[in-house]
């Protein structure tokens, strides 16, 4: 078993880590021939290749250097491994994706989840944030262990065996420039196996840890993911659908279509709450929740993520009723406390006829949905006569996405076309719009203004705070 490892190590930043992945692939029992390529020289020792510089001109392509690497070493290897500098895999890894290849068809791949330890000696998934989920119908068996997809196919490497590196080739998808879609250059280098050359990857469920790789700064820990009890949480409940038969269908379609798919509905919005993981990368849902006005007794949130706003709302003593994005994730909120109501939107909503709610809370949801006035206009008749819509929508006439707009911009080039981008231009205007088609009565309309521009808008007039507002919220009551 001969295995080629390359290695992408921008800088000296990460010289540390480099030093002590290098070292793990010296101690493993297989042969191993190690490049690293990066954008300045290194002393590595005799055994380790330096190739310095980019492979193209584009600033951010070193990444992409393997490529040409792997395709002239081809019929030299039995396994390829692409790598950034700071994540270690170990011959334990390797050994169960020597096991999971002589078992997945050619057009399956086993892939790896990352890891950090916290402080606590507890691990933590940084993968597990935004809009990322397990698909809910991808769970196989294969030979004696269970497989499924989870949709962040991103873990700063991946293992490739020769025939699956052939294939990849001769796809055309991998010898390519350095480029962005779903994800960004640096992340694209590590997924084009698998989003470009018709190939899937496939976590192991049924021996996870034997899947786990460390990304060694643990730099998201509490910034973003979740910790290990909440992925464990996911896995059982993935893994129960596959043997009992559950209801698997997800309420509607939460992705975008747009490059990195932004504007995705969040799994895990985050909350300012100390006993939660904070996603820094995502405003809190707090003020969203701040409008639910006092005297409501219970609350149906449609779109229900991991229930950590769900939570809170309970804590002040409301009944909370969730219409789960999916049933994984819904196993999550039901663990918080939330009354679960499975399935599509359709079977949601045939169970909950008879029911009536004083509040409906729609977090970044309606700008999904292929027809968000017809959604509400059902969801309404489950609102008793003095409840309230509590919503919100990304503002998609703020003035960072107009200037993307007026410039032509390839990555916006589709929004304003629901059928090609997945997502309805959302602002303030159209989010009026669509309560007032509903019969619905406007209480109140808040901006919100993410950090990094408060300081703009702090020196702005009142009307001009919306062309900064990253999200709408909105209440609103029927019409009497």
């Amino acid at each position: 078993m001969k295995i080629l490892v390359v290695i992408a190590s921008y800088g000296h930043k990460n010289d540390k880590y480099l030093a002590q992945v290098i070292a793990e692939y010296r101690s493993m029992g297989y042969s191993v021939d190690i490049v690293v390529q990066s954008n300045v020289p290194k002393q590595l020792g005799p055994d380790v290749q330096v190739l310095v510089g980019l492979p193209t001109p584009h600033p951010k392509s070193l990444t992409f250097g393997h490529r040409k690497v792997f395709a002239e070493r081809l019929r030299d290897y039995d396994l390829f491994i692409y790598t950034e500098d700071d994540i270690l895999i170990t011959e334990r890894n390797i050994d169960a994706f020597r096991q999971a290849a002589s078992v997945l068809p050619d057009t399956e791949v086993a892939g790896f989840l990352l890891f950090e330890n916290a402080t606590d000696g507890t691990r933590f998934f940084p993968d597990l944030f935004g809009y990322f989920h397990w698909d809910v119908n991808s769970l196989r068996i294969r030979g004696k262990e269970e497989f499924a997809f989870f949709t962040n196919e991103h873990a700063a490497c991946f293992v490739l065996t020769q025939p699956q590196l052939r294939k990849a080739i001769d796809s055309g998808g991998f010898l390519v420039p350095p480029h962005e879609g779903k994800y960004n250059i640096a992340c694209s280098a590590a997924t084009d196996p698998y989003t470009q050359c018709g190939m899937t990857k496939m976590i192991c469920v049924s021996r996870l840890d034997d899947f786990l790789v460390h990304h060694l700064p643990n730099k998201y820990v509490g910034k973003a993911g979740v910790h290990e009890e909440e992925l464990n949480r996911q896995v059982c409940a993935l893994r129960d659908l596959g043997t009992n038969g559950h209801i698997r269908r997800s309420l509607f379609n939460t992705e975008t279509k747009l490059p990195e798919l932004k504007w995705s509905k969040s799994y895990y919005e985050p909350v300012s709450d100390p006993r939660w993981s904070r996603n820094h990368f995502e405003p809190c849902v707090d003020d969203l929740l701040a409008l639910i006005p006092s005297g409501v007794s219970n609350v149906l949130s449609v779109g229900c993520g991991w229930g950590a706003a769900e939570r809170l709302l309970i804590e002040r003593g409301l009944r909370v009723v969730g219409l789960p994005l999916d049933p994984v994730i819904g196993a999550c909120a039901q663990a918080n406390g939330v009354e679960i109501v499975q399935g599509d939107f359709a079977t949601a909503y045939d169970h909950l006829k008879a029911q009536q709610f004083d509040c409906i809370l729609l977090s970044k949801v309606l700008h999904l949905l292929p027809d968000p006035v017809n959604t509400l206009s059902e969801l309404i008749q489950l609102l008793s006569p003095t409840g309230f819509v509590v919503a919100s929508v990304p503002n998609l006439a703020q003035l960072p996405v107009v200037w993307k707009l007026i410039r032509r911009d390839s990555g916006y080039r589709f929004l304003g076309n629901y059928r090609k981008s997945g997502v309805h231009l959302s602002s303030p205007r159209l989010l009026r719009s669509w309560l007032k088609r509903c019969n619905l009565v406007i209480q109140r309309t808040v901006p919100v203004i993410p950090s990094h521009r408060q300081r703009i808008t702090s020196l702005s007039p009142g009307p001009a705070k919306w062309a900064f507002a990253s999200d709408v919220l909105t209440t609103a009551k029927k019409r009497t």
